[in-house]
C-alpha cells in the first residue's frame, strides 16, 4: 500500500505531463492551420495562377507599359508617404510620450481613426472636399490646382490610411525610454538635436524601422481610398493594385496574378528582412 500511495503522484505528474504535451501540440497545429488557410494558401493561389501559361507570360505581363506605369505611381506615391510619415510621425510621437497639453487623449485617439474607418469612406470624404463640387472645389479650380482624381489626392489618401503606423511602433519604444540619459546629455552641453540623434535615437532605432516597413508595405497595397479619389483612369492615376482590380475585370488573369504576386512579394520581403535584420544584431 505504501509503495502504490507513493507512486500515485508519480503516474499523476506524468499524465499532466502528457496533458500539456498534447495541449501544446494542438495548440502548435491550430496556429499552424490558421496561419496555413489566411496566408499560405492565397500565396500557393497566386502563384498558380500566375504561372498557369509558364514564366515567359508572367514576363511578358510584367512588361507591359502600363503595368510598369502602374508601379511606378505606387512606388511614387508610396515613396511620398514614407518620407512624411518618417518626420512627422517621429514628432507626433515625441509629442504625445513627452508632453501633456489639452486635447492630448483626443489627438491619441484620432490617430486610430484609419484604423476603424474604410478606406472607401476616406476616399469619398476626401471627394466631397477637394471634388468639384466639393467644399475646396470651386477656390482648387480657380487656383487651376487639381487634387480629386490626380495624383495630389491619391497622395493624400495614402497619408490617411498609413498615418498610424509610425507613431503607434515608436510611442512603446519612447515610453519604455529612460529620460535620463536625455537630460544627462542636456547637463553636458548638447544640444536638443545631438541629444536625439545620439542618445535617443539608438534606443527608436527598431521601432523606426518597424514603422517605416509597415508604413511603406501598407502605402503599397492601398486600393479603397485611391480607387475613389483617383478614379483609377489608365495611364494616369491607375496604381498596381488598381491595374489588378482592371485586369480582372477585363479576364487578363495572369497579369492580375503576376502584379498581385509581385506586390505580395516585395512587402513579404520588407517585413521578413527587418525582421531578420533584427535578429542578426541580437
Amino acid at each position: 500500500m505504501t509503495t502504490l500511495t507513493e507512486g500515485q503522484p508519480i503516474v499523476r505528474r506524468g499524465r499532466l505531463s502528457l496533458n500539456r504535451d498534447a495541449w501544446r501540440r494542438i495548440l502548435i497545429g491550430i496556429v499552424l492551420l490558421y496561419v496555413s488557410v489566411l496566408v499560405l494558401a492565397p500565396v500557393a493561389a497566386l502563384i498558380l495562377g500566375a504561372f498557369a501559361e509558364g514564366i515567359s507570360a508572367v514576363v511578358t505581363a510584367l512588361t507591359q507599359p502600363e503595368v510598369l506605369s502602374a508601379f511606378w505611381r505606387t512606388l511614387y506615391i508610396a515613396l511620398i508617404a514614407l518620407l512624411v510619415h518618417t518626420v512627422f510621425g517621429t514628432i507626433v510621437a515625441w509629442v504625445l510620450v513627452r508632453h501633456h497639453f489639452p486635447g492630448r487623449q483626443w489627438l491619441n485617439g484620432l490617430l486610430d481613426l484609419p484604423f476603424a474607418t474604410s478606406a472607401v469612406v476616406v476616399g469619398y470624404m476626401l471627394l466631397l472636399i477637394f471634388g468639384r463640387n466639393g467644399l475646396l472645389g470651386p477656390w482648387l479650380a480657380a487656383l487651376n490646382v487639381k487634387v480629386a482624381f490626380a495624383l495630389p489626392g491619391m497622395i493624400l489618401a495614402t497619408l490617411f490610411v498609413t498615418l498610424p503606423f509610425m507613431v503607434r511602433e515608436l510611442m512603446p519604444v519612447l515610453e519604455a525610454l529612460d529620460v535620463e540619459q536625455d537630460q544627462a546629455s542636456a547637463t553636458l552641453g548638447a544640444s536638443g538635436w545631438q541629444t536625439f540623434w545620439w542618445v535617443t535615437f539608438p534606443a527608436l532605432r527598431w521601432g523606426f524601422i518597424y514603422g517605416v516597413t509597415l508604413t511603406f508595405a501598407r502605402a503599397l497595397g492601398e486600393f479603397g481610398a485611391v480607387l475613389v479619389i483617383g478614379g483609377g483612369a489608365q495611364g494616369a492615376t491607375e496604381t498596381a493594385t488598381l491595374y489588378i482590380f482592371r485586369a480582372l475585370d477585363e479576364r487578363q488573369y495572369v497579369g492580375a496574378y503576376s502584379a498581385a504576386l509581385g506586390l505580395g512579394l516585395l512587402s513579404l520581403i520588407l517585413v521578413v528582412g527587418s525582421d531578420l535584420l533584427r535578429r542578426r544584431e541580437k
